[in-house]
């Protein structure tokens, strides 16, 4: 039996996808009620091509979650093999409050969309571990940062970010919370 490959997605209807998760995005965080065929209209996009894509309002949200949750997840990599390992968990601390401000922004339309019965399960916080995790082991291994520190201990001591309101100016506040976290985890390293 032979195994079916999925094609390959063409450029413009990745390009169409993209732009739907990013008008989506913005429209989502300004209203959860916001209407799809709005998003539609503001992305450019024909109602058959945005239904293609999000047939509900729910794979929408939760596209929406997923895919700036993996853009920062992906970052990790990135900054690792760019930067001393210090200043690379530090710069995607500052992904991560983007992160945070954005899905702060979605809550209302998270909520709804996680309740709807039937719906799509809401993604789990799996790719952030992973990237935290290997953003610190990368510190540890450096001495830039205390030996022992677990993505979990790490999650937990930036979860004041979920509570800095992102309608405000949260960027000094975010800021000042993170350089706080990196200062407690740069404290007892061995270099």
């Amino acid at each position: 039996m032979q195994e079916k490959r999925s094609a390959p997605v063409r450029s413009d209807a990745q390009r169409n996808r993209e732009r739907i998760l990013e008008v989506a995005l913005a429209e989502l965080t300004r209203s959860a009620d916001v209407p799809l065929s709005a998003i539609a209209k503001k992305a450019g996009v024909g109602q058959a091509t945005f239904y293609r894509n999000f047939p509900n309002r729910e794979s929408l949200v939760f596209e929406i979650f997923r895919h700036e949750m993996q853009q920062v997840a992906d970052s990790a990599a990135h900054l690792v093999a760019t930067r001393p390992p210090d200043q690379a968990l530090r710069e995607w601390m500052d992904h991560l409050a983007r992160f945070a401000m954005a899905k702060a922004g979605l809550a209302d339309a998270i909520r709804q969309a996680a309740s709807a019965p039937g719906g799509p399960v809401k993604p789990g916080h799996e790719p952030l571990t992973s990237a935290a995790d290997m953003l610190l082991r990368a510190g540890e291994q450096a001495g830039a940062i205390r030996p022992g520190v677990s993505a979990d201990d790490f999650i937990l001591a930036i979860a004041g970010l979920w509570l800095i309101d992102p309608r405000g100016d949260w960027q000094p506040r975010a800021t000042w919370l993170l350089d706080l976290v990196m200062d407690g985890l740069r404290a007892g390293a061995p270099g």
